[in-house]
């Protein structure tokens, strides 16, 4: 590479089509997940942070609870980690749970929030 040369762009091995259909199965089976307390599912209620699928076909995500000290803490990224090795195309999953940010209702979806009365 020549000084002051950019690196080229990072391509995927997976094509473009697949990429897209694994996101939206992904999305799909991640919003099957629910907190049990609150009758919505981990995606709306803003849980999720960060979906990546190498091209190995591995997801990491990380995502956070709505409080550090929920009930489910030690469940939750088991039932996320299954949700997502569901799909068809994933070859593995590993959820990491994060709490940087912190969860606000703000990162609710419009949807989220219907749902709970607080439009």
């Amino acid at each position: 590479m020549m000084d002051g040369a950019s690196a080229p762009p990072t391509v995927s091995a997976i094509p473009q089509d697949e990429l897209d259909r694994i996101t939206d199965d992904l999305i799909a089976e991640i919003k099957t997940v629910y907190d049990p307390e609150i009758p919505v599912d981990i995606y709306e209620l803003g849980l999720i942070y960060k979906v990546d699928i190498n091209d190995d076909r591995h997801v990491d995500i990380d995502m956070t609870l709505t409080a550090p000290g929920c009930p489910v803490a030690g469940e939750m990224p088991g039932w996320v980690e299954e949700a997502a090795r569901r799909v068809k195309g994933v070859n593995s999953a590993k959820v990491n749970l994060v709490f940087d940010p912190p969860w606000t209702p703000a990162r609710m979806s419009d949807e989220a929030k219907l749902e709970l009365n607080m439009l």
